[in-house]
């Protein structure tokens, strides 16, 4: 019989494109990667993984073994949450893990109240948290590494979703552009891309979702936005336009309090907002565990959070 742990390794060597992702992605050490897809190979007798320069990649069995378990796999997560159910019923309480991977500023602003929460009210319910941008947040949940993600989609362009995952819209965030109370555009009440076109930037990575929004909002502005400085952190986009060095698009969502060297103004035409919502695995609908940390977002998001963000 197929070791549905080797299995798992295997998927998620596909997923992530290597050995170290997969083993970080698992929890795993690399050698304890290959050392499952190696037991795997000789089970099966076939092999899975080759050399590809200094990594590795899927052979032809590799990707067919990888393809041909989804809906096995499937049908054992949904006999998995139906045994999660009859444990929650019998033990009067909700009991399981629900992994879930969420974007920065959800972490900050959604998430670390909830888990605190859940712990509190469903003490035998584990919720592993790990951070990771939307596209990695849906390639986790799809591939089985993680139940649940909060991912986000900006400006109305969705965000590519797998047949079998479901999205739950939760709330709409809005990101304003942050200046210096110095500024010449600092007492606009809206600004609009071409306002901005001569403003140096402070950005995300080029590789993210945010990053990528910027640049959209400059759509037929030419050379713009001049990015000067980059950092994954807000809060440090906040500090450096709090030093007059640029300025910068910050979400609402997990964003600390202003100082008052800085303003924030929404921007127009198009207005920049991201669409945030909860993605888990249909096989997992009926999943007691899955669904409570669902309500849990929720109930933050309905309980004055959405509030304090339109």
């Amino acid at each position: 019989m197929l070791d549905l742990e080797a299995v798992l390794a295997l998927r998620a060597v596909a997923t992530g494109g290597s050995v170290a992702v997969a083993a970080e992605t698992l929890g795993y050490t690399p050698s304890a990667v290959s050392q499952q897809i190696k037991r795997l190979e000789r089970g099966t007798g076939v092999t899975l993984l080759e050399r590809a320069g200094r990594g590795v990649v899927l052979t032809d069995a590799g990707r067919q073994l990888v393809t041909t378990s989804a809906p096995v796999l499937a049908d054992l997560e949904r006999i998995e949450a139906d045994l999660q159910l009859a444990r929650s019923v019998a033990a009067e309480q909700v009991t399981g893990e629900v992994r879930v991977a969420a974007f920065s500023t959800a972490v900050r602003g959604l998430l670390v109240e909830v888990l605190a929460g859940l712990r509190r009210e469903h003490p035998a319910l584990r919720v592993p948290l790990r951070e990771s941008e939307p596209w990695e947040t849906v390639a986790l949940v799809a591939s089985g590494q993680r139940d649940l993600g909060i991912v986000h989609a900006w400006g109305g362009v969705a965000l590519a979703m797998p047949d079998h995952l479901i999205a739950t819209p939760l709330f709409t965030d809005v990101a304003d552009v942050v200046l210096p109370r110095d500024h010449a555009l600092a007492d606009r009440a809206v600004l609009a891309p071409a306002d901005l076109a001569d403003c140096d930037w402070i950005a995300t990575f080029d590789s993210t979702i945010c990053r990528q929004w910027l640049r959209r909002l400059f759509d037929g502005v030419p050379n713009a936005p001049r990015i000067v400085h980059e950092s994954m952190e807000f809060e440090n986009h906040i500090e450096l336009v709090r030093a007059g060095l640029g300025v910068a698009l910050v979400p609402r969502l997990g964003r600390p309090a202003l100082p008052p060297e800085v303003v924030a103004i929404r921007t127009v035409a198009p207005a920049s907002t991201r669409a945030i919502s909860a993605v888990h695995r249909r096989t997992q609908a009926a999943s007691p565990a899955l669904q409570t940390v669902v309500d849990a977002v929720r109930e933050a998001v309905l309980v004055g959070f959405a509030t304090a963000i339109d």
